[in-house]
């Protein structure tokens, strides 16, 4: 028996070590824009096409499992899992370095390949750990999430210094060693042995309608969460420079680098102190709608920096809880539950900041921009950031709502059960 627990802190480990590395196919792409465009005359239309496929990808991998997992051996694919992100970077880092007359085309294919490596990660990942027995799942399951945090700002750290070290020309290099970190999780998985994880949710008391409203809501809930993190996480580095008018790297560094901090301290925290996930829930929503308001309309630089750093820290657990709380109030949820989740998760870190995009655009050209910058000192694009952050606020509001309304309902169904 002791020697079956052993196994599985290593299976844990190894769960850990995947989700950590996964953070290079999330931060590495947009940090070698500049080199790849200089180098190969890659447009910035192209280059963020990249995203949009990132994106996309992993919404399909969501939805095949929500729809397919039971024709899945889950153990295997968690095993290659790690494999396929190590092959998509080296392609991704090989065929514009050897053939150089179809750079992009090769860029598209790593993307789509260590793309689907980081789908299955969100969709695999959270139920494995779920499924090891432990005397504290819910600090599993945030400290599994924290990890990723953590992994932005050693990516980041790590490329940075790379790039400034050895010259933006051998950018391919960093690639390659990145590529190398998940064989690492890959030969744990091997060697450790897989927990069991049902393909579809088991049956309950509550009955199935109850079940998919309670999905739903949960469902509700993480893209609401997902689009409070990601639309600040996304935008806080322009935001910093064209609003605030901060110098670039340092907005990078204190202000990037810091909100990843944030979110991987918030996460480490709950994973040591938490038990209650529902205050720590509001709380979240609520805190992120705060600093998007004070983002928004606040005169002080220091006070909106403040506020962009800050949401890092109350949105943190707002993907995690989510899963959390699925676990609590739907017994037996599988793979398909997960991958569901996983799919309002990225939904979310897909259509907020692609709204706020639209919104600094709509704004920035609009005859209001120019009156009110004329009247407040502002730039209209300054004016349109800042109409974004407060157009970006509803996320939060209406997720809080959502929590609300889930938490009366669930409580509601242990009274009748």
């Amino acid at each position: 028996m002791e020697s079956n627990s052993l196994n599985f802190k290593r299976t844990k480990f190894a769960c850990y070590a995947s989700y950590f590395t996964m953070s290079s196919v999330f931060c590495l792409p947009p940090l070698l824009f500049v080199p790849l465009r200089q180098i190969y005359g890659i447009s910035y239309t192209l280059l963020g096409t990249l995203i949009l496929i990132n994106f996309c990808t992993q919404l399909g991998i969501d939805l095949i499992f929500t729809l397919f997992s039971k024709h899945f051996h889950v153990k295997k694919v968690v095993r290659v899992m790690p494999l396929i992100t190590s092959l998509g970077l080296m392609i991704y880092a090989l065929v514009p370095a050897l053939l150089p007359d179809i750079a992009y085309l090769g860029l598209v294919v790593g993307t789509v390949i260590f793309s689907v490596a980081s789908g299955l990660s969100e969709v695999l990942l959270s139920p494995t750990i779920a499924a090891i027995p432990s005397d504290n799942p819910q600090r599993d399951m945030s400290l599994l999430h924290s990890l990723y945090a953590f992994g932005v700002v050693t990516i980041v750290t790590v490329s940075t210094l790379f790039l400034k070290l050895f010259g933006s020309e051998n950018w391919m290099y960093l690639t390659m060693l990145l590529a190398l970190l998940p064989v690492i999780p890959a030969i744990l998985f091997m060697l450790s042995p897989m927990p069991d994880m049902a393909a579809q949710e088991s049956g309950g008391a509550q009955g199935t309608k109850h079940r998919a409203f309670a999905l739903a809501l949960c469902v509700s809930c993480i893209f609401f969460g997902s689009c409070a993190e990601n639309v600040m996480s996304n935008w806080i580095s322009s935001y910093m420079e064209s609003a605030l008018h901060i110098d670039k790297a340092v907005g990078d560094i204190l202000g990037v680098a810091m909100f990843a901090v944030l979110l991987g301290i918030a996460r480490i925290s709950y994973a040591r102190f938490g038990k209650n996930i529902w205050p720590v829930l509001i709380f979240g929503m609520t805190g992120a709608v705060a600093c998007y308001l004070v983002a928004g309309f606040a005169d002080s630089v220091i006070l909106a920096f403040i506020a962009c750093i800050f949401t890092g820290l109350f949105a943190a657990m707002l993907w995690p809880g989510s899963l959390i709380m699925m676990e609590e109030n739907i017994p037996g949820a599988g793979v398909t539950a997960f991958a569901l989740m996983a799919a309002g998760g990225d939904l979310g870190a897909s259509v907020a900041p692609q709204l706020m995009g639209i919104v600094v655009d709509q704004v920035s050209v609009s005859g209001f921009a120019a009156q009110l910058g004329a009247s407040t000192g502002m730039t209209a694009e300054q004016i349109g950031m800042k109409a974004g952050m407060l157009v970006s606020a509803v996320f939060p509001i209406i997720g809080a709502v959502l929590l609300l309304t889930a938490f009366r309902y669930f409580k509601k169904q242990e009274k009748e059960l």
